[in-house]
C-alpha cells in the first residue's frame, strides 16, 4: 500500500539580507517580508522503498547544501542519496543561496549555515507523517501567465498583461498546461503538487520585498482555501523555465505587487481546476535513480582567457569608470570569474562541470531533475521520447549551474548562452542541448526496468560524446 507524508519548514531570512536576481552588484537589500519562504517536502513509501522530494522557495541551492541535506536525512532515517531530491522554485525575491554566483547578491553566512538543517527538517517531518494514501493526476489549461523571452516580446506593458484576455504571441513556445498531482487520505485532500515551467520573476532591480514570487503566493492562497482540511501542503515544481518569463517583470514596486496577485490568481485557478479534475493513478512502483553527469564546456586556452580578462579590466581601470554604471558592474563579474578560471587552468583542473541528474518514478509519473535552467526545446525533446507516460522535466534540482540553452540560442550567443556561465564562474557549455536531453532520456529509461532506451536518446548521447550507461 502506498504511503505519503508532508513536511515544511520556514526558510525565510532576516529582513536586510541582500536579494538575488535582476542584475550584478545591485545591493538590493530586503526591506520587508511580503510572504514567508518555505521548504516543503513530500515523502512516498511503497514496498520498502521511500522517496523524499523537497521544494524550496529559493533561486537554487548549491550542491554542497544538497549533500548536507542528504547526509542529515541519512542519519535520521537511513535513506540513501538517490532517495532524496532537493528542488527549487527559482524565486528572484529571496536571498542568494549560491556562493559560486558572482555579483547577484552576497550570501548571508548565518542563514546559509542553517539552511541544510531547515531543509532536512522538512524531509524528516514528511517521513514521520507517512500514512496510507492515494494519488490522482490532471493536466489543465494554464494560460495568460508566461511568454518566451528568447523568441517573443519580453516585458509587455503592465496594462496589456493585466487584461484577462492577454496571451503571448507565441504561446506554443511556453507551457500551456499545468500538471497537478493530489494526495488523498481516504476522501480527504492531504496535499498537492503543481508543475509548470516559467521564470517566476515578478519584480525588478528596484523591488525589495521577500516573497516566493507568483508560484509561492498561489500555493499559499490554495492552502488557505482548504480550511476544511487543516494542514494541507501545496508544493510547486519548476519545469523548463530557461527561456520563459512571467508576463510581469521589470516593473516598479506598485505594479509588481499588483502583478504578483494577478498572476498568482491565474495560476491558482489552473491548479484549483486540476485538484477538482484529477483522476486516480495506479502507483505500482516507486524508484529513485541518481547519476553522475559531466557537461562539457567550450575549449578556451589560458592566453584566450587572459586576453578577455585584460579587456574587462580595462573597463574598470579607466579614469572615468563609475561603479554606478551597469556595464562597469557587469565587467566586474567577468573579471572575478576569469581570474578564477585562469587559476583553475594553471592548476590543471578540468574545466568541464561534474554534477548529477536525478529521477523519481511514481507509478506512471517520472520526475527528471537536472541542476540547470532548461530551455523549452530540450524539455520537448525529452517528453516526446520518454518511456514514462507522464514525464515531468524539473529545472534547478540539487544544484544550480545556469542555463541549458537550445541549439539555436547556443549558436547565436547572448545573455543565457554567454554571460550567465561567467556569472556562475564557468565557461559556456558545449552542446548542452544534446547532452542534457540524452542524460534525461537515459535517466527516464533507467526508472523503467527492462524498458528500451530510445534511438533518439542514443543518438543525442553519441553527439554529446557520452557513452550510454549500461
Amino acid at each position: 500500500m502506498l504511503e505519503a507524508g508532508f513536511g515544511r519548514t520556514d526558510i525565510t531570512p532576516r529582513v536586510g539580507v541582500e536579494l538575488c536576481g535582476y542584475g550584478p552588484y545591485r545591493n538590493r537589500h530586503s526591506t520587508s517580508v511580503r510572504d514567508r519562504l518555505w521548504a516543503k517536502a513530500i515523502a512516498l513509501k511503497l514496498s520498502g522503498t521511500t522517496l523524499v522530494l523537497v521544494s524550496c522557495d529559493l533561486i537554487g541551492v548549491a550542491t554542497e547544501v544538497t549533500r548536507r541535506v542528504r547526509e542529515l536525512v541519512r542519519r535520521s532515517s537511513g535513506l540513501p542519496p538517490e532517495a532524496v531530491m532537493v528542488h527549487c522554485t527559482h524565486t528572484h525575491s529571496g536571498p542568494n543561496p549560491l556562493p559560486h554566483l558572482t555579483g547577484w547578491g552576497d550570501v548571508d553566512a548565518p542563514w546559509y549555515e542553517m539552511l541544510p538543517y531547515r531543509i532536512a527538517k522538512a524531509c524528516e517531518q514528511a517521513i514521520g507523517d507517512l500514512q496510507p494514501a492515494t494519488l490522482r493526476h490532471a493536466a489543465t489549461p494554464c494560460e495568460g501567465i508566461a511568454l518566451n523571452r528568447q523568441y517573443d516580446r519580453d516585458s509587455p506593458p503592465f496594462a496589456e498583461v493585466a487584461d484577462e484576455n492577454w496571451r503571448p504571441a507565441k504561446p506554443e513556445l511556453t507551457d500551456t498546461r499545468c500538471h497537478v498531482l493530489t494526495v488523498n487520505r481516504g476522501d480527504k485532500l492531504a496535499g498537492f503538487l503543481a508543475y509548470f515551467g516559467c521564470h517566476p520573476v515578478v519584480g525588478s532591480s528596484v523591488t525589495t520585498c521577500i516573497h516566493g514570487d507568483f508560484v509561492g503566493v498561489a500555493m499559499t492562497m490554495l492552502e488557505r482555501e482548504a480550511s476544511g482540511s487543516p494542514g494541507i501542503t501545496g508544493m510547486f515544481l519548476q519545469g523548463a523555465l530557461g527561456d520563459v518569463n512571467s508576463g510581469f517583470v521589470h516593473k516598479n514596486e506598485a505594479e509588481t505587487m499588483m502583478g504578483l496577485d494577478i498572476l498568482a490568481s491565474r495560476f491558482a485557478r489552473s491548479v484549483r481546476r486540476g485538484i477538482v479534475e484529477a483522476q486516480p493513478i495506479e502507483v505500482d512502483v516507486i524508484r529513485g535513480v541518481l547519476r553522475d553527469a559531466v557537461f562539457k564546456t567550450r575549449r578556451m586556452t589560458e592566453p584566450q582567457l587572459r586576453k578577455m580578462l585584460a579587456e574587462y579590466e580595462l573597463k574598470l581601470h579607466t579614469p572615468d569608470a563609475s561603479d554606478e554604471d551597469g556595464q562597469t558592474r557587469l565587467a566586474m563579474v567577468y573579471v572575478s570569474a576569469l581570474r578564477d578560471l585562469i587559476a583553475r587552468r594553471k592548476r590543471g583542473d578540468s574545466m568541464d562541470l561534474s554534477t548529477q541528474v536525478q529521477g523519481f518514478r511514481i507509478g506512471p509519473v517520472s520526475l527528471l531533475g537536472a541542476p540547470l535552467e532548461i530551455f523549452q526545446a530540450i524539455k520537448n525533446d525529452v517528453v516526446k521520447q520518454a518511456v514514462s507516460p507522464v514525464p515531468l522535466v524539473l529545472s534547478v534540482t540539487n544544484d544550480e549551474l545556469g542555463y541549458a540553452t537550445d541549439r539555436t540560442t547556443a549558436a547565436t550567443g547572448g545573455y543565457a548562452a554567454e554571460q550567465v556561465p561567467f556569472m556562475c564562474r564557468q565557461l559556456p557549455f558545449d552542446k548542452v542541448h544534446d547532452s542534457l536531453a540524452g542524460q534525461l532520456l537515459d535517466l527516464d529509461a533507467s526508472l523503467h526496468e527492462g524498458a528500451a532506451v530510445t534511438r533518439k536518446s542514443k543518438r543525442m548521447l553519441k553527439r554529446s560524446g557520452r557513452r550510454l550507461a549500461k
